[in-house]
């Protein structure tokens, strides 16, 4: 499995965390950037995430801004793009079970590395779950409504 990285500035110290986490489990990863905590714009590396997952380039994502909301819209524009916000590992649950999340938010100003390393645990962890959620994550695409 190969993960892809975006954070900006004010996620590039947790993004360095989140590396070595995914170096401790083996997990394969490419980081879109940022490469400094130089000011930047979150929305650069969010686009980049984004195509790479959408193109199959990566397997999944993960992507932190300060809030963790800017990267989150970022990422949530692109077709195909299930990017879920967590703070908390019960939210990076959900996100996997009932959406079928592909790319894991986290803001980077507002959470430490134990619970980031709990909230990744999580979304790894947690299958989806089909059925009824099938049906949800059809409808998010725009055009995509039953009457």
């Amino acid at each position: 499995m190969i993960i892809g990285l975006a954070s900006d500035h004010a996620g590039f110290g947790l993004k360095q965390f989140v590396k070595k986490y995914l170096d401790e489990r083996g997990y394969d990863y490419h980081d879109f950037g940022t490469y400094t905590e130089e000011s930047c714009d979150y929305a650069d590396f969010g686009h980049a995430l984004a195509y790479a997952v959408e193109r199959s380039e990566v397997d999944s994502g993960i992507a932190i801004c300060g809030s963790g909301e800017g990267i989150a819209m970022t990422v949530n524009k692109h077709p195909g793009i299930r990017g879920g916000l967590c703070w908390r590992p019960e939210i990076a649950h959900l996100i996997r079970q009932h959406n079928d999340a592909n790319i894991l938010v986290m803001p980077g100003r507002f959470i430490d590395e134990e619970t980031a390393r709990e909230i990744m645990d999580e979304y790894f962890a947690t299958p989806f779950e089909g059925g009824r959620h099938q049906r949800r994550i059809e409808k998010i695409p725009l055009g995509k409504t039953e009457e």
